[in-house]
């Protein structure tokens, strides 16, 4: 038997997607930011948790208790998406850490169809749209 070189399905019907992580002081800036974001169609979808942080800063042992977000976006929208977290952030040195991935099926479908504003102004080649059904929640 002779293995196929075809892709599996849920590769087959995967996007890129870029997951970038960054710390708020607090749950109210946090939603400010993701709302400012969101409206700016610089990112599909933004996930807040409640997180303790433990770090040195100025030479001394700093514990903190924080909001991190979850941005999710595409490649094509991460240089204007760093630009406005480094404008709008309310730290002075911001967390910013990316982890490239795919999404797939559904969910990498709906994450499309909400930055297809922001990809198209960035240039490249044309993306398409999903045939989603718009009653799907994507549930983050």
């Amino acid at each position: 038997m002779s293995e196929t070189t075809q892709p599996r399905q849920e590769v087959a019907d995967s996007m890129e997607l870029v997951l970038v992580l960054t710390t708020e002081a607090g749950p109210s800036e946090a939603e400010t930011l993701a709302q400012a974001l969101l409206e700016q169609g610089l990112v599909a979808c933004v996930s807040i948790l409640p997180i303790v942080s433990f770090y040195r800063w100025h030479g001394q042992t700093t514990r903190s208790e924080e909001v991190q977000l979850l941005l999710k976006t595409h490649p094509r929208c991460l240089e204007a998406l760093h630009q406005t977290v480094m404008d709008l952030h309310s730290y002075d040195t911001p967390e910013w850490i990316t982890l490239r991935g795919l999404a797939h099926g559904s969910y990498g479908d709906w994450c499309l169809d909400q930055l297809m504003g922001t990809i198209s102004k960035e240039g490249g080649s044309p993306l398409t749209p999903s045939t989603r059904s718009e009653s799907e929640d994507p549930a983050g």
